[in-house]
């Protein structure tokens, strides 16, 4: 998920209440941040949760001081 930030990856889930989203990053070495989670209700995502997952990205980058 190169739109959201480097190193962040999704997992997608299926089942017989919908289809979900879970954008984390794990390339730092004390954890793995979940970024954002969501239903997806369309074939696309959505500006709106790929901008928050990336405002909360960019966010963990300042907070760790990268």
């Amino acid at each position: 998920m190169s739109t959201v930030g480097q190193g962040a990856k999704e997992i997608r889930i299926r089942d017989a209440a919908g289809t979900f989203r879970v954008i984390y990053v794990a390339k730092f070495a004390d954890a793995v941040y979940v970024l954002h989670c969501f239903q997806k209700k369309t074939e696309k995502t959505s500006k709106a949760d790929l901008d928050l997952a990336s405002k909360r990205y960019r966010d963990l980058l300042k907070e760790l001081g990268q």
